[in-house]
């Protein structure tokens, strides 16, 4: 774990569900924020000892970018309760959409966090772009309607962005778009960024990064 600024710390680790056909790598990261009052755990997984003994003395908050990123949370919830605010899970609408596949395929919708929508524990809070948390974040679109771009105190978060495969290229806009999205929305998307006094941004697929990087992003 690396503490990025006071209050800010990242930390990665493997996620139990990748497999080598998986389009992004095996270490994620996950982000632990201390506003004095609230732990805020963005895309938890593998919460390491010091920030749960934190968390103790916190409110603990889970905050997920996406439903897909639930990894550890409900672990979390079952340990210390609190809330858990996240986009929508796809319902089978959105999956016939995104996949390709059929209504009987999709079922009743993605299961992700499931559990915390049917109340076996938890607090849930949906979010959508435009919302303003009551926990200080200011939710934007990302790459679709529930994989959003976070702000909050000098802070973005978001899997837009990740380290190029391509040697030198530093970070750039996930090439993994879904049809009908291309590049150029997401660039104008991000570029809403550069209109917040933003310091660092967080990805979750990659490592933290920070404002110059961003803007190199967004001008390739």
């Amino acid at each position: 774990m690396r503490e990025l600024r006071a209050g800010l710390w990242h930390w990665r680790a493997p996620h139990p569900d990748w497999t080598p056909e998986e389009r992004w790598p095996q270490a994620v990261s996950s982000y632990g924020i201390d506003d004095g009052v609230r732990l805020l755990l963005a895309d938890p997984l593998a919460v390491p000892q010091e920030l749960l003994e934190l968390a103790a003395d916190r409110e603990p908050v889970v905050v997920l970018t996406a439903p897909w990123h639930e990894r550890d949370t409900r672990g979390l919830v079952e340990r210390f309760g609190g809330p858990v605010f996240t986009p929508p899970p796809d319902s089978a609408e959105d999956l016939m959409r995104k996949f390709g596949i059929t209504r009987e395929e999709a079922g009743d919708g993605s299961p992700d966090l499931a559990w915390l929508l049917a109340g076996h524990g938890g607090e849930a809070h949906l979010y959508a772009a435009g919302d303003r948390l009551p926990i200080g974040i200011e939710a934007f679109l990302g790459r679709e309607h529930n994989d959003l771009v976070l702000w909050m105190d000098r802070v973005g978060a978001s899997d837009l962005l990740r380290h190029a495969r391509r040697l030198g290229r530093g970070f750039e806009i996930n090439e993994w778009l879904r049809g009908g999205v291309t590049r150029e929305q997401v660039v104008e998307r991000l570029w809403r960024l550069l209109s917040l006094p933003v310091e660092s941004l967080l990805s979750t697929h990659g490592a933290p990064t920070d404002r110059s990087a961003l803007e190199r992003a967004l001008s390739l």
